[in-house]
């Protein structure tokens, strides 16, 4: 045998396989890459609402776009949903989480909420369709308004539905809600009607700012049921228990992500980007990820660092 020319065809069969592992990798390399930068090209700002939710979820979405070659930063210096669905409108914004109910009543000018999650998102989609808006797949969160109670004396008083309410002695008819509540069509004025608290007396309502609610429903002492929204984190924080909406009487409010028709036309990839993070965002993890704003004091940023870092998905 001539160990020469056997050690010779060795090497160039090893030298073939390394070069094939090399091609392989690179190959790999480029699809994994190809992966991450589907969203290359696209830069600007996410756009949020003055509060926490809003400002965690801006950051997660700009996290995310950023992992797949976007260059975005979340803005959360405007102030007010009108001012920030004008900034989408006008392109200061590439999108923002908005919720079915505010855009089907105050941007779309319906009175009446659609019943039914999905039926309330098809109807939104469909309608903000026309004004060169997309909704992208939503999340389960739905921060609609809701009534609250302090667990203990909601045991006390054996409640668990809205419905219960009007069968108490008006002396524990007693309510915390914002001022803008006191007035929305979808607010004070509906619930009282739609639950049969007519009865209640002015006395029994108190105007306060969101914040105190909640800690003035915690105390017990001025109300029995504050008016909270239903992602907030201060609910289980503060041990407080949201009242079943047993008619169905406040609109729904899933939260989804909005973005101009001509900019998703352009990067596509947006979509199945958001649908990554979409369906994990329920009402329970939203409450989560809201008490660490607001009630650890945490920055929205690392809050949605570590999120989708444990997530696995950046």
């Amino acid at each position: 045998m001539n160990t020469k020319r056997t050690t010779g065809l060795l090497a160039v069969l090893a030298v073939g396989a390394l070069a094939l592992t090399a091609c392989a990798g690179g190959s790999s390399a480029a699809s994994s890459s190809g992966k991450d930068d589907e969203l290359a090209g696209l830069s600007g700002d996410i756009g949020a609402k003055d509060f926490s939710e809003q400002y965690i979820l801006a950051n997660i979405t700009s996290q995310l776009f950023n992992a797949h070659g976007a260059d975005t930063k979340a803005n959360t210096s405007v102030v007010g949903s009108a001012n920030v669905r004008a900034a989408l409108v006008s392109d200061q914004f590439l999108g923002y989480w908005e919720y079915t109910g505010t855009s089907w009543i105050t941007y779309n000018n319906n009175t009446t909420p659609v019943q039914g999650e999905q039926a309330q998102f098809d109807a939104t989609k469909k309608a903000d369709a026309a004004n060169g808006i997309a909704w992208l797949d939503p999340a389960p969160l739905n921060n609609t308004y809701a009534f609250a109670i302090l667990s203990d004396k909601a045991k006390e008083l054996g409640v668990t539905k809205l419905s219960d309410i009007a069968k108490l002695p008006v002396a524990e008819q007693t309510f915390c809600i914002e001022s803008e509540f006191s007035t929305r069509d979808d607010g004070w004025p509906g619930v009282k009607k739609a639950y049969g608290l007519d009865a209640v007396p002015d006395s029994n309502v108190a105007l306060l700012d969101t914040g105190v609610i909640y800690t003035t429903t915690a105390k017990g002492d001025t109300c029995n049921f504050g008016e909270v929204f239903q992602t907030d984190g201060r609910i289980p924080a503060l041990g407080l228990t949201v009242m079943q909406d047993d008619k169905s009487f406040f609109p729904v409010y899933q939260g989804a992500f909005t973005v101009k028709q001509t900019t998703l036309d352009k990067y596509p990839g947006m979509a199945d980007v958001i649908a990554l993070v979409s369906s994990k965002l329920t009402t329970e993890e939203m409450q989560k990820l809201n008490a660490k704003a607001d009630v650890d004091g945490d920055d929205p940023a690392d809050i949605a660092e570590e999120w989708l870092t444990e997530q696995g998905l950046i």
